[in-house]
């Protein structure tokens, strides 16, 4: 389906369906993180592509609907992808990157309406009903959407437009990749009832298999079933929730952007690791990257914590809370490492690490101190630098001296202690 086509329920009359009273727009950016990998990658498309850790320890994030035909998923252990698709590509991920494109495709959301509520990087819900004065019918303004962001971005989305968030979120899923599924508010029952069971929120496999046990296969099926038999096959509360969606009954409205609590990354090791030489490094990376992406949101953070997950699983977190709040990657960096180090780990063996970010403040109101060693703040001025030539270059074009991968013409790599 091209972009400027829109799909309908299928209904009874020619034309457009009647959008009236549908002012709830769900969008969401088809195979998010694989397209806009492929925005500098142009060679790539059209090809099967997964985006995850080159390791086969690493899960699959994303992949390009190429390599879903293969039997790709999100989430899937990066050996297994690699079996099933032995030809598809395999990029790093560019959380940079994703991350500028999701705050640009929100501000375009927010030129609509103040009523936007992110559900993650690459999907959100709309009210748009204060705006169909001003920019036309909840049709146009969805078409609108997907051209602006096709155009802009260089990416795809597909949009549910209806009169509930259940029901836009339901469209925009069934209208993928690249399509737009207006739901009539007279046609949501015929809509809702030929799908199966599992279309509806909250039914996953257990509830699935519980719901087949008793002959309901189809929303339908559970409409139609008296709600007091699925309180008692499923509790009161699940009952009588599937009940009223399967009615089309969802009162739940769209909630104003929240902002992110925290942010951070995590990573986890192709074969444990016992070396703080390379736990020190894979630590400076994350703090790389969090703080980059810190400063991508606007914000500052007062509170560093670290993930340490060991080989049998166990996992543990440290925080520190700092005096001032901080975006600078070389502060991250030396507060994760102390956590870490104060740990007194002998020669454990470490799966994953991961730095995060918390107590997150707007940067233009977090005040600035300065400090003994760092002038004019030298060093968060050298970040913004290397964000803007990541932001021209892509995520990597600049990085501290410890996280350059050695010529393998130069031999093996120099042991030593990673320093920002």
């Amino acid at each position: 389906m091209s972009r400027r086509q829109y799909a309908a329920p299928s209904r009874s009359g020619d034309g457009e369906p009647d959008d009236t009273g549908c002012t709830i727009l769900h969008l969401d950016m088809d195979a998010f993180y694989a397209s806009a990998s492929l925005i500098d990658r142009p060679d790539l498309r059209g090809r099967p592509v997964i985006i995850g850790g080159g390791g086969n320890r690493s899960v699959v994030l994303s992949a390009t609907y190429e390599a879903r035909r293969f039997g790709v998923t999100s989430a899937m252990p990066m050996a297994r992808a690699r079996r099933l698709c032995p030809l598809g590509a395999v990029l790093e991920p560019d959380f940079t990157r994703y991350s500028q494109i999701s705050d640009a495709i929100m501000a375009t959301f927010h030129s609509v309406t103040d009523l936007v509520e992110p559900l993650s990087l690459d999907e959100a819900f709309l009210d748009i009903a204060g705006a169909q004065r001003r920019l036309g019918t909840p049709t146009h303004i969805a078409q609108w959407l997907r051209d602006i962001i096709a155009d802009e971005q260089g990416i795809t989305c597909s949009v549910g437009v209806a009169s509930t968030k259940f029901v836009a979120k339901l469209a925009s899923g069934l209208a993928k990749p690249d399509g737009m599924i207006v739901v009539p508010h007279d046609e949501v029952l015929g809509f809702l009832h030929q799908l199966p069971v599992g279309a509806l929120w909250g039914v996953g496999e257990r509830t699935e298999e519980s719901l087949t046990r008793l002959g309901l296969r189809t929303v339908a099926d559970i409409a139609h079933t008296p709600v007091e038999t699925l309180r008692r096959a499923l509790g009161d509360s699940s009952g009588s929730h599937l009940h009223a969606l399967a009615w089309g009954r969802d009162e739940r409205s769209v909630v104003r952007q929240q902002r992110e609590k925290s942010i951070g990354s995590d990573e986890t090791f192709a074969y444990d690791v016992d070396d703080p030489v390379v736990i020190h490094r894979e630590l400076l990376r994350l703090a790389d990257r969090t703080a980059a992406r810190v400063r991508s949101a606007g914000m500052m953070g007062r509170t560093v914590s670290i993930k340490v997950r060991f080989a049998d699983f166990t996992t543990i977190t440290r925080a520190k809370t700092l005096r001032e709040p901080t975006d600078v990657s070389r502060e991250i960096y030396a507060t994760a490492r102390s956590l870490f180090d104060a740990l007194g780990l002998q020669r454990a063996r470490i799966r994953l690490v991961g730095v995060r970010m918390e107590g997150l403040v707007e940067s233009e109101r977090a005040p600035i101190q300065a400090t003994l060693d760092e002038p004019d703040h030298g060093w968060r001025d050298a970040d913004r630098a290397v964000d803007r030539a990541s932001a021209r270059f892509g995520a990597g074009a600049v990085r501290p001296a410890a996280l350059v991968r050695d010529d393998p013409r130069r031999g093996p790599p120099r042991r030593g202690v990673a320093q920002p």
